[in-house]
């Protein structure tokens, strides 16, 4: 089977991206904000009781993330002058409306992040997928008075009509798609692709790759400074994916401070959201 969403086209290839001024490197933090079901086997620090119902170790980790940590990581965010692109399950609107109202005071970016990170997409059918992602982005506009523009999919799913299913309903990018540094046209008419990670990720460094927070700054910074040189003559996007039950834990919280004190002290990043990504690409890259 072809990948028919979108072409190959080499990074050495392309028009050159101007940031709005004169910036090199698009800097934003994707923050997942996001609701488990209770008895379902989902994301897991320990995954021998994963199975378990009930499993008080791993739902209770993943717990914290809206009970505290959340709390944390929005404290680090202000003092950086950081509004970032919160990656929402639309389930969060009814069940944590403290965070709901904090992210509103604080005009937060809000994307659609499916109804429960429980709930993948990858074998809905047609119908189940367009009455849920109707049901998602509704429920998203109503608690955050705005509609959302773009979608990460929980644990990064879709089907193969979701851009297009997506785009029916108004939104014009995805973060599923992590082949670039660049934001890039989908086959879809008028639906981006805007640069996303599962590398620069706190739970995969964290968990999968067990890493320490001093090992948590040395690959943010890095992951900088890279993407600044290679942005000499056009532009790159660096994506921070972080999760308040992750990051927002007591022992790491203070070196994403230390890593985000390192990227806002730097010249020439714009320090900005996915949403404003994506709506500069569209009106000044053909």
């Amino acid at each position: 089977m072809e990948n028919q969403l979108y072409d190959y086209t080499p990074v050495i290839e392309r028009e050159p991206i101007r940031w709005p001024g004169g910036a090199r490197v698009a800097f934003y933090v994707g923050l997942n904000v996001e609701h488990f079901q209770f008895g379902v086997p989902s994301t897991s620090l320990y995954e021998a009781t994963a199975a378990l119902v009930p499993d008080p170790l791993n739902h209770g980790w993943r717990d914290y993330g809206p009970r505290v940590g959340i709390w944390r990581v929005a404290e680090i965010l202000d003092r950086h002058g950081i509004r970032p692109s919160v990656l929402l399950n639309s389930a969060v609107c009814r069940r944590y409306p403290q965070i709901l109202k904090a992210g509103r005071d604080r005009d937060w970016a809000w994307l659609a992040h499916g109804r429960d990170n429980s709930t993948l997409h990858t074998d809905m059918s047609e119908q189940d997928e367009r009455r849920c992602l109707s049901e998602v982005v509704e429920t998203i506009e109503e608690a955050t008075g705005r509609r959302p523009r773009g979608w990460l999919g929980p644990a990064l799913t879709e089907t193969p009509r979701t851009p297009s299913l997506l785009a029916e309903l108004g939104l014009s990018y995805v973060l599923d798609w992590t082949a670039d540094d660049q934001p890039f046209r989908l086959n879809v008419p008028g639906m981006l692709s805007v640069p996303y990670s599962v590398e620069l990720n706190d739970l995969g460094l964290f968990t999968s790759q067990g890493m320490s927070g001093p090992d948590f700054v040395r690959v943010v910074t890095d992951q900088f400074d890279q993407l600044y040189d290679d942005s000499a003559d056009s532009g790159r996007v660096m994506a921070l994916a972080l999760h308040p039950f992750v990051i927002g834990q007591a022992f790491r919280a203070r070196y994403l401070d230390q890593a985000l004190s390192y990227i806002a002290g730097r010249p020439g990043v714009w320090m900005t959201t996915s949403d404003e990504i994506a709506e500069y690409y569209s009106s000044t890259v053909s």
